[in-house]
C-alpha cells in the first residue's frame, strides 16, 4: 500500500538579502503590496521587513508595465494583499532572480504523514508530494517521517533497504517516491 506524505508550508518564508540599513540579511514578508501607477505604467513591490531593525525593502513583482498589460483579477489581488499571490511570487524563479534574493524555508513547513500505521510494517512504499517548492534534504524527512535519526536513515541507504529512483542526499523541492524494507 502506498502511504503519501505531504511537505506544507506553515508561512511565508524569510527572504534572504542584505539589509542597507543595518546589514542584516533576513527580511519577513507579511504579504503587503506596493502599488504605483504613473498615468499608464504600473509598477508594483512586494514588501519586506528587515528582522534586526525593521527597515522596509521592496521585491520587484511589476516594473513599468502597461496597467493594460496586467490582468484585472492579478491587480485586484495586488491590491486586496493577498497572502497566497504573495507565496506563489516569492517562488517565482524571475521575481527572485530580478530582485536578487533567495528564500529560507527554516521552521516554514511541515511534513503531513496521515498518521502513524506505517512504523510498524517491514515494507513501506511512500510517495512525497510537495505541496510548493520547499527545497528539503530526503534523509531529514524521511527521518522525520519514520521516527529515525538521520544517521539510521543514512544507514539504511548504504545497506540498501531505503531505495528511490531518485538521489536521497542533497535536497529536493520536487516529488519523489521511496521504499523502506526493515
Amino acid at each position: 500500500m502506498l502511504e503519501n506524505w505531504v511537505v506544507m508550508p506553515t508561512c511565508l518564508p524569510l527572504v534572504r538579502r542584505r539589509c542597507h540599513a543595518c546589514a542584516s540579511g533576513r527580511f519577513r514578508t507579511s504579504g503587503k503590496f506596493r502599488v504605483n501607477a504613473n498615468h499608464k505604467l504600473i509598477d508594483v513591490w512586494l514588501l519586506a521587513l528587515c528582522t534586526a531593525c525593521g527597515e522596509t525593502a521592496k521585491i520587484a513583482v511589476l516594473e513599468r508595465m502597461s496597467v493594460r498589460s496586467v490582468r484585472p483579477e492579478l491587480l485586484d489581488r495586488m491590491h486586496d494583499n493577498d497572502p497566497g499571490l504573495a507565496a506563489e511570487l516569492l517562488q517565482d524563479p524571475v521575481v527572485r532572480r530580478r530582485s536578487r534574493i533567495a528564500l529560507d524555508w527554516d521552521n516554514a513547513w511541515r511534513l503531513d504523514t496521515g498518521g502513524s500505521d506505517h512504523l510498524d510494517r517491514e515494507v513501506i512504499d511512500v510517495s512525497v508530494r510537495f505541496a510548493a517548492r520547499i527545497p528539503v534534504r530526503p534523509v531529514r524527512l524521511i527521518a522525520e517521517g519514520c521516527g529515525l535519526s538521520r544517521a539510521e536513515v543514512e544507514r539504511l541507504i548504504m545497506e540498501g533497504k531505503l531505495v528511490s529512483t531518485v538521489r536521497l542526499s542533497g535536497k529536493l523541492s520536487g516529488d519523489f517516491t521511496f521504499t523502506l524494507k526493515r
